[in-house]
């Protein structure tokens, strides 16, 4: 059982992480009318307007400005030195923009400090579950909705997928981190930096002639529908499966790790009336949101196999742990899913994977409640965390930036 070892199970975590998050995200199809009730919000109320026909129209309007005067390149190079949540915006900046960031980096009335603060705490003992389900449940699911993965293929980042799950999984890593939302995390940093980059991408996507040929008649990407679709495979998707493997979580902790994934959501322009207040909330969501828009495409099989040979080179150089990588993923999402994305079956590992897992969660919920061990835990996923992002950068720092085109070719 070498290849099952936790180093490699903690490997596999970051490696896809937030794939839709940072990407241009979800552009979900509407199959049915939105029915979703804004009472079930952190807001309590709403206008009632479906989320397929709203987006970011304040960062929409100001970063087409910031495109079309050719200030991307200076603004991508100042941003690179805002880096902690308690830091300064650089005061070179656009003024427009400037001032549109000081307003966006506020956390809402209605954001829990305790709630923040246990919320690390939870993934400081839960993280190797968070670490696998976000990255690699999260980037399975994301690959297999179409429209997404269109428009991930289609943007700038999806010519070099390694230099773009280095990006996207710093948004999933500064939600993770012990610090997240203190003054010297960086998840406010990271949340407005890609509200920012989702707004590029829908003033850039639609002249993409790839996109525009496979966009299904949506003339503008990343509504706030496509963005909570993408929630939905992230905290909701963990949740469920953590449940499934009877991970014992207590309504403070699980109401904790919702709130930090609520304000998250804030951050990144998704208005409060459509953030789900509760976790039966949040499951009624993803039901209408997220589970009829999965599928299969061409962009998101390869999409898939980009993810995994990754991957599958982290956990063994030579290549050689691919089948159990793809019996890993199968496990997560599901034969369906598995499928859609274009995941090779591996009998072997697909009944060990089955056979093991439980009792690997067993076996770690029986010493997570030994002395020391959240705190040792937490180290080995940190270092793993790293380990990932320094391998997917080649030792650059990583940045998300603004894009100022699309994918060439």
């Amino acid at each position: 059982m070498d290849e099952l070892s936790r180093r490699k199970m903690l490997l596999a975590g970051g490696t896809l992480g937030a794939l839709g998050v940072l990407g241009a995200a979800s552009p979900a199809r509407a199959g049915s009318a939105w029915s979703w009730a804004a009472s079930g919000s952190v807001a309590g109320s709403g206008t009632g307007s479906d989320p397929h026909w709203v987006w970011d129209e304040e960062a929409d309007q100001l970063l087409a400005t910031v495109i079309e005067r050719g200030d991307v390149p200076k603004v991508n190079k100042l941003l690179r030195t805002w880096t902690r949540n308690d830091q300064p915006l650089p005061g070179e900046l656009p003024t427009d923009l400037r001032e549109f960031m000081d307003t966006a980096r506020h956390l809402p009335t209605w954001a829990d400090r305790d709630k923040l603060d246990r919320a690390a705490r939870f993934n400081e003992t839960r993280g190797f579950y968070l670490n696998v389900l976000n990255g690699i449940g999260g980037g399975m699911l994301s690959t297999a909705i179409p429209r997404e993965a269109r428009a991930v293929y289609y943007s700038k980042g999806g010519a070099d997928m390694e230099d773009r799950v280095a990006k996207t999984s710093k948004l999933g890593f500064a939600v993770g981190a012990l610090n997240a939302y203190q003054p010297g995390g960086s998840i406010v940093v990271e949340a407005v930096k890609t509200r920012l980059v989702h707004a590029a991408v829908r003033h850039l996507l639609p002249k993409s002639p790839g996109w525009s040929g496979t966009s299904g008649g949506q003339k503008i990407p990343i509504s706030l529908a496509d963005m909570l679709v993408t929630w939905h495979t992230l905290p909701t998707f963990a949740m469920r499966r953590m449940r499934d493997w009877d991970v014992p979580i207590s309504s403070a902790d699980s109401a904790a790790y919702l709130h930090i994934w609520q304000v998250t959501a804030h951050l990144l322009g998704i208005r409060d009336e459509y953030v789900p207040a509760t976790w039966d909330a949040a499951d009624a969501q993803s039901e209408q949101l997220l589970d009829p828009v999965l599928g299969p495409t061409p962009e998101g099989v390869e999409l898939t196999d980009i993810l995994l040979r990754q991957l599958a080179e982290q956990t063994s150089p030579g290549g050689l742990d691919r089948p159990l990588v793809n019996a890993l993923a199968r496990y997560l999402v599901g034969n369906q899913v598995a499928d859609w994305d274009g995941i090779p079956r591996a009998p072997f590992w697909d009944a060990t994977i089955k056979t093991v897992w439980p009792k690997l969660v067993a076996f770690r919920e029986g010493l997570i409640k030994l002395p020391l061990v959240p705190q040792i835990a937490w180290t080995i996923d940190e270092a793993a965390r790293q380990y990932i992002l320094f391998y997917l950068s080649k030792g650059r720092e990583v940045h998300i930036e603004i894009p100022d085109t699309n994918r060439p070719g």
